[in-house]
């Protein structure tokens, strides 16, 4: 044999039911019916999201605290407040990335990119990484919406 085999009772009508490959609606654009569960192909689509959220903030952690000797020796002007507001912020993200299981963890993210940006009035660098953050947050929210719907 050449190919894969194919089931005898297997029909090529797109419109069959039982085929579990159909969308059911005969559209072709793949689109889900009417109260149909819309299909990410991921085994675990909560646990997906839950992961892209956590990498994000942790990831923004990592960033936040590699960027506070940086900071100090080109701007000079970064106290000992301002490095305790960075330090605090990366510690929220750790927390946050570790409590992605409940809903609030990701109002609580949206949250700490303000705040970010907000740290920004210590030091101009702050306020780049907060808008490059939030950025990436949007993203991971709109990728979270698209899958879970």
């Amino acid at each position: 044999m050449t190919g894969p085999e194919r089931d005898p009772r297997a029909t090529d009508d797109p419109t069959d039911p039982s085929r579990a490959d159909a969308g059911g609606s005969g559209s072709g654009a793949g689109e889900p019916e009417v109260g149909q569960v819309r299909r990410s192909g991921l085994r675990n689509p909560q646990a997906a999201v839950r992961g892209l959220g956590a990498g994000t903030l942790g990831l923004e952690a990592l960033v936040l605290l590699l960027a506070i000797q940086p900071i100090r020796v080109v701007g000079g002007d970064l106290g000992g407040a301002a490095i305790a507001v960075v330090v605090a912020l990366a510690v929220a993200a750790i927390l946050l990335a570790g409590m992605m299981r409940r809903p609030w963890a990701w109002h609580a993210g949206t949250v700490l990119q303000g705040l970010l940006m907000l740290a920004g009035l210590l030091h101009w660098s702050l306020l780049v990484l907060g808008v490059i953050f939030a950025l990436v947050w949007a993203y991971a929210l709109h990728v979270r919406r698209v899958i879970l719907g």
